[in-house]
């Protein structure tokens, strides 16, 4: 057990741009007994009693953008607030990335508009003040656009083969405005990992993070010293 007693909670949210590895790490960790991995529930945002949001957000954001969003919020109040019988809980981005990152772009970008915009953040707001959805640690897929694009058109989901290059740019530039810069949105200390790897050195980089990614509990070897920071507000980074 990483953690001791059934009360003891560790929540973890993997984050990261589309095609970053966030599903690869959860199924990676789902393995672990004292590990309860939630897979961002995107089979809820593709049939929502016979509407696949997910697709007609691809296909016209500026008529769904606001709608569809909407509706991830509440799937991922649920994850966040859903029962968890393991000592940690690892989830499939948040809501934090929702407001900070997708809906920060779509907003930007003219996608939403400024009532809708307000009307989403108000929400986002309540919930945050009144619900228990804290997270302990965040860990950061850091990908480049390039790379990301690559891997979309090789994974062919067909809701994704209409995402442009420039689309995954500025999710990307809003990641690192969060996640990177002095930001004082964040929830919880992050750990970075550089996803640009291949798969079986990403396996590795799970197996050497295991410890920091499932009890927060950083171990510096003396080779690693530099690769940690520790400045607040700044998250604690880790490059490899």
């Amino acid at each position: 057990m990483l953690l001791k007693g059934n009360k003891a909670r560790f929540t973890v949210c993997v984050e990261g741009n589309i095609g970053s590895g966030k599903s690869t790490l959860l199924n990676h960790f789902s393995k672990f007994n004292d590990v309860e991995a939630f897979q961002e529930p995107v089979q809820k945002w593709q049939d929502v009693r016979g509407n696949n949001l997910l697709a007609l957000m691809y296909e016209d954001p500026m008529r769904w953008a606001h709608t569809f969003q909407a509706y991830v919020q509440m799937t991922m109040v649920e994850q966040h607030l859903h029962p968890c019988s393991t000592p940690v809980k690892l989830l499939e981005r948040s809501l934090y990335s929702g407001r900070y990152c997708f809906v920060e772009n779509l907003y930007r970008s003219g996608k939403m508009t400024n009532a809708e915009y307000t009307v989403y953040c108000e929400w986002f707001k309540i919930i945050t003040q009144n619900l228990d959805v804290g997270v302990d640690l965040i860990v950061y897929l850091r990908t480049d656009p390039e790379v990301l694009h690559t891997r979309i058109k090789e994974r062919a989901r067909s809701e994704e083969q209409a995402i442009p290059f420039q689309y995954l740019s500025d999710l990307h530039t809003l990641h690192e405005e969060w996640l990177m810069g002095p930001s004082s949105s964040l929830p919880a200390p992050v750990l970075v990992l550089d996803a640009n790897d291949t798969l079986p050195n990403m396996y590795k980089k799970f197996e050497e993070h295991t410890s920091e990614i499932l009890s927060g509990k950083l171990t510096v070897c003396e080779e690693q010293q530099d690769t940690y920071k520790t400045a607040s507000p700044s998250p604690v980074e880790i490059v490899n």
